[in-house]
C-alpha cells in the first residue's frame, strides 16, 4: 500500500452582507470554479450554435508505405459505427531521446468514445461530446513520460521569474465595478462537503481560496514539502504553455494525447484494458467512496487525494498517469460538436489541431480548451472521465488543485 496523502483543512471565505460583494464573490466562484469542476454533464450539440470551423492541416509526410495505403483505403469512409484497428507507424525512435520523454510512433487510429459507454456511468452525458468515433492520423512525436512535477516547474520559475495566473491579482478590467478588496489572488480548491449532497451543482464542493497557487496547493497554510514529485497544479493554460515554450516543447493536441494514451490499442475503455480493476487492482489514482463528502475517499487505490507521479504501471508506450491523478491541458479549443465535423469530412483527419474557436453551449461566453485524462476526483458516482476516449474542458485562465499538464516535442522535419 502506498503512503496516503494527508488532507489539510480547506479554508472558506466569510459571507458578505453587502449585496454587491456577495454577487461578486459568486461571480468569481462561478468563473474560477466552473472550469475546475469541468461542468461534467455535457450538453448535446445545439443546432443553433455557431457553425464549427476547423484549422487547415497539411497532409502527413514520412509515413511508411503500409500506413499510407491504409489511409488511402480509409479515405471517404465514416467510422462512426465502431472502432477500427490502430495502424502505428513503423518508424524507429531517434537515437537521442530527450530526458524524461518517451517515443510515440504516431499512426492512424479510431478516436473518441462509444455512446454505449454511457451505461457504465452514473451521470449521463459523459460521452456525448466524444462521439462519433472517427479516424485520425498523427505524426510521430516525443511525450513526457509523466505530468510535469512541482520540482520541474520550480526550475522554470527560478530560471525565468514567471508568475502564474493564480498568483496574480485580478484587475478591474477583468471584473468591472468590483470592490478593490475583493480582487484577490487565488485559485479553486476542492472543498468536501460535511454531509452528502445532491450531485447537481458542482459549486457545492469547490471554493475560491485566497493565495492558493502552485506553491500552496491547498491554500496559504500548505506548501510543497514532500511534494516535489507530485504533479504541479493550479496552472492555467497560459502557465502550461509558457513552461512548454521554455522547455523547448509544446502542449499536445487532443488527437496526439489520445493516440499516446491508447498505447497502440484500439477501442479499449481504459489505458490498461476494458476492466476497471483487473485482478481486483486499481490501475490509476481515482476516487473511491462517497463523493464529495469529507473523508469520503476511501483511498483503496493507495491514495486519498493527489499522488506522486509514477505510482502505477505505465501504458504500452511508457506513459504514466494518463488516467486519473490530475487533468491535463491540451492545445485544442473545446467544442462539443468538433468530432462530428471531423467525421463529416469523409476522410482521415491528419494532425487535427482542433477548431478555430471555442464554444461551450453551457457557458457560451467562456473560452475553454480541452482537458484529458480525469483526476483523483473522478468517481463512478459522478465522473468517469478516466475512460481514455472521453473529454474534459476548462476556461483558459482558470486554475485548480486537480489540473496539471505534460508536454510533447515534435520530430524535426528531414529533407
Amino acid at each position: 500500500m502506498h503512503d496516503k496523502q494527508k488532507t489539510e483543512p480547506v479554508q472558506t471565505q466569510s459571507k458578505k452582507n453587502d449585496g454587491n460583494r456577495t454577487q461578486l464573490l459568486i461571480a468569481l466562484a462561478v468563473l474560477l470554479a466552473s472550469a475546475a469542476a469541468f461542468v461534467f454533464a455535457m450538453l448535446p450539440t445545439n443546432n443553433e450554435s455557431p457553425a464549427p470551423q476547423t484549422k487547415k492541416v497539411s497532409a502527413t509526410e514520412g509515413a511508411d508505405s503500409t500506413q499510407k495505403e491504409s489511409a488511402e483505403l480509409s479515405a471517404g469512409t465514416l467510422f462512426s459505427d465502431g472502432f477500427e484497428p490502430t495502424i502505428s507507424n513503423e518508424v524507429a525512435a531517434p537515437e537521442d531521446a530527450p530526458d524524461g520523454m518517451v517515443w510515440i510512433p504516431g499512426g492512424e487510429f479510431s478516436m473518441g468514445s462509444d455512446s454505449e459507454s454511457e451505461s457504465i456511468c452514473s451521470l449521463p452525458g459523459v460521452t456525448r461530446d466524444a462521439v462519433p468515433i472517427h479516424r485520425v492520423y498523427v505524426d510521430p512525436f516525443w511525450m513526457d513520460a509523466t505530468e510535469v512535477t512541482n520540482a520541474q516547474f520550480a526550475k522554470f520559475v527560478e530560471a525565468t521569474g514567471y508568475v502564474t495566473v493564480a498568483e496574480t491579482k485580478p484587475t478591474l478590467e477583468e471584473f468591472p465595478g468590483a470592490p478593490p478588496e475583493n480582487l484577490i489572488a487565488g485559485s479553486t480548491v476542492f472543498a468536501p462537503t460535511p454531509v452528502a449532497v445532491p450531485l447537481n451543482n458542482h459549486l457545492q464542493w469547490w471554493a475560491y481560496i485566497q493565495n492558493a497557487d502552485w506553491r500552496h496547493p491547498l491554500g496559504p497554510s500548505s506548501n510543497l514539502d514532500g511534494r516535489e514529485n507530485f504533479p504541479v497544479v493550479h496552472v492555467a493554460y497560459e502557465d502550461a504553455a509558457a513552461y512548454a515554450k521554455w522547455a523547448g516543447k509544446r502542449l499536445p493536441t487532443e488527437a496526439e494525447w489520445e493516440f499516446a494514451a491508447r498505447g497502440g490499442k484500439a477501442g479499449e475503455l481504459y489505458a490498461w484494458g476494458n476492466e476497471l480493476q483487473p485482478a481486483g487492482e486499481f490501475k490509476a489514482n481515482i476516487y473511491q467512496g462517497k463523493f464529495p463528502v469529507e473523508g469520503g475517499d476511501s483511498g483503496v487505490d493507495g491514495f486519498k487525494g493527489i499522488a506522486p507521479v509514477k505510482q502505477f504501471e505505465p501504458n504500452a508506450y511508457g506513459l504514466y498517469d494518463v488516467a486519473g491523478n490530475v487533468w491535463e491541458w491540451t492545445s485544442d479549443w473545446y467544442r462539443p460538436d468538433y468530432y462530428s465535423t471531423l467525421a463529416a469530412s469523409g476522410t482521415v483527419a491528419r494532425n487535427p489541431q482542433g477548431p478555430d474557436s471555442p464554444y461551450d453551449p453551457s457557458e457560451p461566453t467562456e473560452k475553454k480548451r480541452v482537458h484529458r485524462g480525469g483526476s483523483f476526483l473522478c468517481t463512478d458516482l459522478y465522473c468517469t472521465r478516466y475512460m481514455v476516449g472521453t473529454r474534459g474542458k476548462g476556461e483558459v485562465r482558470t486554475a485548480s488543485n486537480h489540473v496539471g499538464f505534460r508536454c510533447v516535442q515534435s520530430i524535426p522535419a528531414t529533407d
